[in-house]
């Protein structure tokens, strides 16, 4: 992700191939396996083209949703925040209502993606298969998907305070309970095999 430009493409189409290792090692912790630092680089052996389209399609998602904002703001707005100087009142109220029609098309493109990396990765589902399963099982939990972002969100939030020291916590435990939230909503066993 340091590297411009190149390295947060290369990182947002490889995250779901990681996440889907993520599972992997979390399936084996269920089935009580040992996990292993093997589990994070399953993603490469299993359906890999599938998790990085996952990765692409929701990298072209956000990319579309910056395109519209960018495009309803006025140019001088958009010269000051590219040069980094500072917007009016006017201008900085003028830039609310792009961010909340971005918010509001991230909604569903984060439903999309939220159980995609699991789906393709553990079961060999395409990107486009995975991401409206996904889509459709955060739509039936909306209440509790919505939570579950506003309690993690402040969880970041105070995580990144410490010097960033808390994702340390933080990130492993949205990822495990990633995988119990994947296991309950598509009811899957628990126990071991």
């Amino acid at each position: 992700s340091l590297l411009p430009i190149v390295g947060s493409v290369v990182s947002t189409l490889l995250a779901p191939v990681f996440a889907a290792g993520m599972m992997w090692g979390c399936r084996a912790l269920v089935k009580h396996q040992d996990l292993e630092i093997n589990h994070l680089f399953e993603g490469f052996k299993h359906n890999t083209s599938q998790l990085i389209a996952v990765g692409g399609i929701y990298m072209v998602s956000l990319l579309f949703i910056a395109v519209i904002v960018v495009l309803a703001l006025d140019k001088e707005t958009v010269e000051l925040l590219v040069n980094g100087k500072t917007l009016s009142p006017e201008q900085a109220d003028g830039m609310l209502l792009p961010i909340l029609v971005a918010f509001m098309l991230m909604m569903p493109v984060m439903m999309a993606y939220w159980f995609a990396p699991v789906l393709a990765g553990l079961h060999n589902l395409s990107a486009a298969d995975a991401m409206k399963l996904s889509f459709s099982a955060c739509l039936k939990n909306l209440l509790p998907f919505l939570l579950y972002g506003l309690i993690f969100m402040l969880l970041l939030i105070l995580a990144i305070i410490p010097f960033g020291l808390g994702l340390v916590v933080v990130v492993p435990m949205m990822m495990t309970s990633l995988y119990s939230s994947y296991a309950d909503v598509f009811e899957i066993a628990q126990q071991a095999d």
